[in-house]
């Protein structure tokens, strides 16, 4: 292997100068059960407490059911218009539901798939859920079931789903550390997620406003969703953008509506407040061309498969160093994402990143005289 270094302080990064604060705190401490902070494009934790803890989720559970039915409408499995028949189990007045949020669906009648998505995620409606849960599955354990899968599918490690709306079960439960998973794969349905901004929503005549009331009070937040049984306390889970920066936060297990909302905030700020995440590599991208060898062209270029973005102290980018790792010699045959390498980007000597280089481009060997040059001057080279 040989490296590469990329200059990216001077070069990437001149146009992102700003002033460094003289200091970055500790995080600031959070009256919660569980909590976390992460950038919803790196995925970098910035903090957390308790994250991996299993605890109740409340409706934070419909998160996984407005999650699903995102991907099956994407899949092209279902439609918005599809019209789902409304059962008993769905129906507002089933027992199991009593004093619950609710979004007054009646027993019998017919409500279009988009409509119950809204009272799933504005109205928080348990029947709405359940009525989502067995037009996707059939019924409501099978749509657990359903759950379970996409949570396996996300890397959900710590959480295990037995109903679509977050009532209480002692089987039924999640971490803050996949809370702020599932929310960044909720991210990538754009339309769907833009139910979660939404003020209210009216239905049969009742008019419910959204819950989340962080829509309210800080511009820079567009979703997600609360949560409150008495088993779980008060819960939020919150998503925010400022500069082009997004982040995500958790808080499971707070004492009261209003605490849950500043312990929020004391989070969002201190993220946007001390950290910056920039984009630095597109997907597929050049961000070097080595040398190959017998090939019908001389050069190959190698990139990242993904968008790389990094989370790093705000005022930090001017000490970022990247270097690539390259195979010293690349022979042709060579085909388009086959690896040759890695980027590795660090902070104060601290890796922060380790992303592997795959050649942009297929190339064929060169003609026979070509080959037999580069042959004869590669034998020469490892004499030396």
């Amino acid at each position: 292997m040989h490296k590469y270094l990329i200059i990216v302080s001077s070069l990437f990064f001149a146009h992102w100068v700003a002033a460094a604060p003289a200091v970055i705190p500790a995080p600031p401490s959070i009256a919660a059960s569980g909590y976390i902070l992460i950038d919803a494009d790196s995925g970098r934790v910035i903090t957390e407490k308790n994250a991996d803890e299993k605890l109740p989720p409340a409706s934070l559970t419909k998160l996984m059911t407005s999650y699903v039915l995102s991907y099956e409408l994407a899949e092209g499995n279902v439609a918005n218009t599809d019209m789902v028949t409304i059962s008993e189990n769905a129906w507002a007045q089933n027992p199991t539901f009593a004093g619950s949020s609710l979004m007054w669906i009646e027993v019998g009648k017919q409500v279009n798939l988009k409509d119950l998505h809204k009272g799933v995620v504005i109205s928080s409606g348990n029947d709405a859920s359940v009525a989502v849960a067995e037009h996707l599955a059939g019924s409501e354990s099978a749509f657990a079931d359903v759950m379970n899968q996409h949570a396996a599918l996300l890397g959900m490690t710590g959480s295990h789903f037995v109903n679509a709306h977050g009532l209480p079960d002692p089987e039924h439960y999640m971490t803050a550390r996949d809370l702020a998973i599932l929310s960044k794969a909720i991210l990538k349905y754009p339309e769907e997620y833009a139910l979660y901004s939404q003020p209210d929503y009216t239905y049969n005549n009742i008019t419910q406003t959204n819950r989340n009331r962080l829509l309210w009070k800080d511009d820079s937040v567009d979703g997600l969703k609360t949560g409150h049984t008495e088993e779980a306390g008060f819960c939020l889970v919150s998503s925010a953008k400022r500069n082009g920066m997004r982040l995500i936060s958790v808080v499971m297990g707070a004492k009261s509506q209003s605490a849950r909302e500043v312990e929020s905030q004391k989070l969002l700020s201190y993220g946007f407040r001390y950290f910056e995440t920039h984009q630095l590599y597109s997907t597929g991208d050049a961000l070097t061309a080595t040398k190959i060898w017998a090939g019908a062209g001389d050069s190959l270029s190698l990139g990242v498969e993904r968008d790389i973005h990094l989370t790093i102290p705000r005022g930090k980018h001017k000490d970022i160093e990247a270097v690539m790792d390259l195979a010293e010699f690349i022979k042709a045959p060579v085909s388009a994402g086959n690896e040759y390498g890695e980027l590795v980007i660090r902070l104060d000597g601290e890796e922060l990143l380790r992303e592997p280089l795959f050649a942009l481009e297929s190339i064929e060997q060169g003609g026979i005289f070509k080959r037999l040059w580069d042959a004869i001057v590669l034998f020469v080279m490892q004499l030396f």
